[in-house]
């Protein structure tokens, strides 16, 4: 038996759930897939999104724990349509937009 790991398998980053349990079970998300863009925000306040893009279908996600961990909201051109954000947010999420889809849009 190997006593070595598999550094394939070994996680790279983890985060815990900050949000009350009102905001509903958090999403488990991981990068098995290679067509997905994953990318994730925190505040000063501790509140956490997720967000999910698959380059298979050229669509994005995101989970916000205030909304409610169980919602996927759509993001639609690197913004979401129905959530009010804050700036931070709005500055988050189109970086994420633009990191996930810059590559789609040279080809």
């Amino acid at each position: 038996m190997s006593t070595t790991t598999n550094r394939a398998a070994t996680p790279l980053f983890s985060v815990r759930n900050h949000h009350s349990a009102d905001c509903g079970i958090p999403p488990h998300i991981d990068d098995r897939s290679p067509s997905q863009y994953l990318g994730y925000f925190e505040n000063q306040y501790g509140e956490q999104a997720v967000f999910v893009y698959d380059r298979d279908s050229s669509q994005a996600i995101v989970y916000i724990g205030d909304a409610g961990w169980e919602a996927a909201h759509a993001v639609v051109d690197g913004a979401v349509p129905d959530l009010v954000l804050s700036d931070t947010e709005r500055q988050w999420l189109r970086v994420c937009w633009q990191a996930a889809t810059t590559n789609t849009k040279e080809m």
